[in-house]
């Protein structure tokens, strides 16, 4: 297998490298051509050749195209040096020999900060062809409508991906979002690169803030070859940049509920060098998902959160970059009055449950360094990144050994390394070559120490705690090879045809060839139809998957009434997209998309046991079906967005990890299909926007059907409808010898509906959790 995973990536490389190279010329002959940074000639521009020793050997000037030539050049290795008043010098190294000759392009970036900045931005746009989105089913959240929702940039990145459609709001502790009822199956992406997954629960999407978006774009449906493992939704984050708007701000935000966000950004260039670093400190008294109504009970968080974008331009075809990343949070776990224990320990048996106190901290820390390389009809990104994760439960031992026989402290970390490289190639004005290479190393670990009661056929038989201590340890593998073809067969027709190689060596040794098919039809310009098939493959979380010896449980309050407990497999499925998308009048935009899949070993996660971790879980089968309505209007400083999305996933038959069920459940599921619990039927998302000079007024709307209530009585299936209104105004002004300011009044469930998220029943779902309780907030921020 790794044989012949080594064997493709050559082969792909060999194609992709090939198409580069054009015809040599003759032996003692050196040719080129010279260029600025927007592919323009430079004539007159001066040239030499130099040996490797820094000798002179030839000096050359450029014609009106741009062009040159050396002539009765000996074998050896120079260098071609370019230079022209105004610009950058450039260099390209080249050998020659008796039999052939070399050819160089050279292009120069101007000094004036117009062009550097113009430069820039032409790599920024060759970056993103090298990962097109054909056939994909896609949706932009520009900066612009990050900015216009209520709360803004001091959002955490889940609320604002509910904007787009067919994404579905859940509990903190139960996923955060979903996207086209699927439980996880996502994946971000930072300028193409994929961020690797960490241990992180209550922040979903790794600790990423908002700040740093430029615009996030939702892909989805019957995806490229590009785009593999994480497949359900994709969510590509493109960053701010200093490079095309310099400056920042100093920020504080808050309000209810013991809110308070300080915050900061800058962005600048300094000649070649962009960057931008943004950072944010939160804490308040809603930190998860208030497990009562009306407001939580010991839910209070602190969390940090910092980002930096580091570019510098090579030249004007190729540049390098940097992306770190860190994110730290302390979270209280939600507690519920009134609850009675079930368990005596040493004597005792009552306790106020609202007096519980369990926390958690998360880690996520991450660097990327990346390299970007455009000249002429070939592009190539190659990035290699490192990510540290950590996640620890500290539990109340008394208490949750009273509520749940079991008081478990676990500490998870997880260390991950990688490399992601992708290329196109125009190999004829029809055909585009798109291929990559992606490989990732994972070392996970888990220390348990687990205080438990002794027990006999699930009675408790003493009320004397002792202690069990597991400690297990996991390197896995995964590596992706595609190659793909977009094929203009007409002028308004393109299909998008790839096959992807995808493996996994961890808990499983599995892997998958995948095609891909996409068809784009542009049936008028202003009406484009898209349709799709794929293949997916798609690994579990290395870092959540159960490694607990259920034995050794054997006889305690914590004992599983179902000794199994089969590995977790990777999920495998078949996906077929189809959509429309049209223009109606300017500004207006509509889109229709349908899409069904059908799956094996389908996987999901839930929460088992008082430690809020999700763990991993496969269905044998799962069918997943739905159709999803968008519309866009943008008109001046009026915008608005509407999205509406039915849906319902079915799942029947467990058959891994299925130590973490009751034997009636088990059986149950065995049996029959059930909507899987984080199904939703009807979910919508609404806003409006309006910018009146310098003040902006914003609504938000998200409404939903309800979750999936409970296993087995479909009579009685899914929590209440919900609604969620919130409200949003923004004004700029100018203080003299203060500069520019920008204020802002927020109201977040303006209506104050105590809506239900979670009603603690449901597939490994054991905690009440609520939608946000009402809320007034404010801000202010200084502008340079």
């Amino acid at each position: 297998m790794r044989l012949r995973l080594a064997s493709t990536a050559v082969l792909l490389l060999i194609v992709l490298g090939a198409g580069t190279t054009a015809a040599a010329p003759p032996g003692g002959v050196v040719t080129g051509v010279v260029k600025d940074a927007l592919e323009r000639p430079l004539p007159a521009a001066r040239l030499r050749l130099e040996t490797t020793d820094g000798r002179v050997t030839g000096r050359a000037t450029a014609d009106d195209r741009g062009r040159f030539t050396f002539t009765g050049v000996a074998p050896g290795t120079y260098a071609v040096v370019a230079e022209q008043t105004g610009f950058e010098p450039a260099t390209a190294i080249v050998t020659v020999t008796d039999a052939e000759g070399a050819s160089a392009d050279l292009a120069l970036v101007s000094q004036r900060p117009l062009d550097l900045q113009m430069a820039a931005k032409r790599l920024e746009e060759e970056r993103i062809k090298i990962q097109p989105r054909i056939g994909a089913s896609t949706y932009e959240i520009t900066g612009r409508a990050i900015e216009s929702q209520p709360g803004g940039e001091n959002n955490p990145l889940s609320r604002v991906l509910l904007q787009a459609p067919g994404v579905t709001q859940d509990s903190s502790s139960a996923g955060g979002i979903h996207v086209r009822e699927q439980m996880g199956n996502v994946q971000y992406r930072i300028n193409g690169i994929v961020l690797p997954e960490g241990a992180t629960l209550f922040a979903q999407s790794g600790g990423l803030s908002p700040r740093l978006a430029s615009s996030v774009t939702l892909l989805t449906g019957a995806l490229p070859a590009e785009y593999g493992l994480r497949t359900t939704g994709i969510f590509d984050i493109q960053t701010k940049s200093g490079a095309f708007d310099p400056g920042g701000y100093v920020g504080m935000y808050g309000g209810s509920h013991a809110w308070v966000q300080p915050s900061a950004e800058y962005r600048g260039t300094v000649g070649r060098f962009n960057y931008f670093l943004t950072g944010d400190y939160l804490q308040n008294g809603i930190g998860i998902s208030p497990a009562t109504p009306n407001g939580a009970i010991h839910d209070d968080t602190r969390q940090g959160h910092g980002f930096g974008y580091f570019e510098y331009l090579l030249d004007a075809t190729s540049k390098a970059s940097a992306i770190v990343g860190s994110f730290v949070g302390h979270f209280q776990i939600p507690n519920r009055s009134g609850v009675s224990p079930s368990f005596t320990v040493n004597g005792i048996s009552e306790f106020d449950s609202a007096k519980v106190d369990e926390t958690q901290r998360e880690q996520n820390h991450f660097l990327v360094l990346s390299y970007l390389k455009a000249a002429g009809t070939f592009s190539v990104q190659a990035a290699t990144f490192a990510r540290y994760s950590t996640m620890s439960f500290r539990p109340d031992s008394l208490a949750d050994l009273l509520f749940n026989g079991i008081a478990q402290k676990v500490d998870r970390s997880s260390i991950a390394t990688g490399l992601q490289v992708d290329a196109t190639y125009g190999l004829t004005p029809s055909h585009t070559l798109h291929g990559g290479i992606y490989l990732a190393a994972e070392r996970t670990s888990v220390q348990a120490a687990s205080e438990i009661l002794p027990a006999m056929d699930g009675a408790q038989t003493s009320d004397q705690p002792f202690k069990i201590f597991d400690s297990r340890g996991k390197t896995g593998y995964t590596y992706s090879v595609y190659l793909q073809d977009a094929w203009r067969v007409l002028p308004t027709v393109t299909i998008n045809g790839g096959l992807r190689l995808d493996g996994l060596e961890a808990f499983t040794s599995e892997w998958q060839l995948s095609p891909r098919l996409n068809v784009v039809w542009e049936a008028t310009p202003t009406t484009t139809v898209h349709a799709g098939y794929a293949r997916y493959f798609t690994p579990p979380r290395q870092e959540f998957v159960s490694t607990t010896s259920i034995a050794r449980f054997a006889n305690t309050t914590a004992e599983s009434s179902v000794p199994l407990n089969s590995p977790v497999r990777a999920e495998r499925a078949h996906y077929l997209d189809a959509g429309v998308t049209q223009q109606v009048v300017p500004g207006l935009k509509v889109g229709l998309d349908g899409y069904y899949k059908q799956s094996l070993y389908h996987l999901d996660e839930g929460q088992f046991g008082a430690p809020t971790f999700l763990t991993p879980f496969n269905y044998h089968t799962a069918t997943n079906i739905g159709i999803e309505l968008t519309a866009s209007y943008v008109a001046g400083g009026f915008s608005a967005y509407a999205n509406l999305a039915a849906a319902q996933q079915v799942a029947k038959g467990i058959v891994s990890a299925q130590a973490l069920f009751t034997a009636d459940d088990l059986a149950y599921i065995h049996d029959h299909y059930i909507v899987t619990d984080h199904s939703q039927l009807i979910t919508a998302s609404a806003g409006l926007s309006y910018l009146w000079r310098r003040t902006r007024v914003s609504l938000d709307l998200l409404v939903g059907s309800g979750l999936r209530r409970t296993v087995r009585h479909p009579n009685d299936a899914t929590n209440p409808p919900y609604q969620q209104l919130d409200f949003g105004v923004t004004h700029r002004f100018t203080l003299p010898a203060i500069g520019n300011l920008e204020a802002r009044f927020d109201v977040i469930n303006a209506l104050g509906q105590n809506y239900v998220l979670r009603d603690g029943t449901g597939v490994g779902i054991f905690a009440k959790q609520f939608g946000p309780p009402r809320g007034f907030f404010g801000g202010v921020r200084k502008e340079f």
